[in-house]
């Protein structure tokens, strides 16, 4: 599941945004943050998540944002509305040999793991710090995301993210 959560605070009067990716199996998560919410980042970010994460991703799950899909808004808009333009995000998809589906449209709890997670966000991390720099919000939220990652969590039997990641690849 993929998602993006508004970093609460602006930071110099600017607004920011939280991507996030989580693997439904081992709740294991990415987190980056940027300073625009467009189809450039949400490329940005797949990309980027490919690369760091520790499993080949097959398939992804995202809301009907418009840096995500113009399925629900660009199709109608079409000089063809019957052979629509894809989304670049779709595309990549598509080139990268990753299923993307969407959630039925005013339904988040379809993406209920990453919900979940941004609200463990906001009451872990964003309820109890302030940031003066973007540079200083960047550093926190990868140190908080290593710490997310081995949390141990309910729903894992007591195991954190890495150590159910790690059960799996040892199968």
């Amino acid at each position: 599941e993929i998602d993006i959560k508004y970093v609460p605070d602006s930071i110099d009067e600017k607004q920011y945004y939280q991507f996030t990716a989580i693997d439904c199996a081992s709740r294991w998560r990415y987190l980056r943050i940027y300073d625009d919410l467009g189809n450039s980042e949400a490329i940005h970010f797949l990309r980027k998540l490919i690369r760091v994460a520790p499993f080949r991703i097959r398939a992804v799950k995202t809301d009907n944002g418009s840096c995500f899909t113009n399925r629900y808004t660009g199709y109608l808009k079409s000089a063809d509305p019957l052979n629509p333009r894809l989304h670049s995000f779709d595309l990549l998809c598509q080139q990268l040999n990753i299923l993307h589906y969407l959630i039925d449209p005013g339904k988040p709890a379809q993406n209920g793991k990453v919900e979940r997670s941004h609200r463990t966000d906001q009451e872990m991390f964003y309820d109890r710090r302030r940031f003066k720099t973007i540079v200083e919000l960047k550093r926190a939220i990868k140190q908080w995301n290593t710490a997310y990652n081995n949390l141990e969590h309910c729903a894992l039997d007591g195991l954190t993210p890495n150590e159910a990641l790690a059960r799996v690849q040892n199968v």
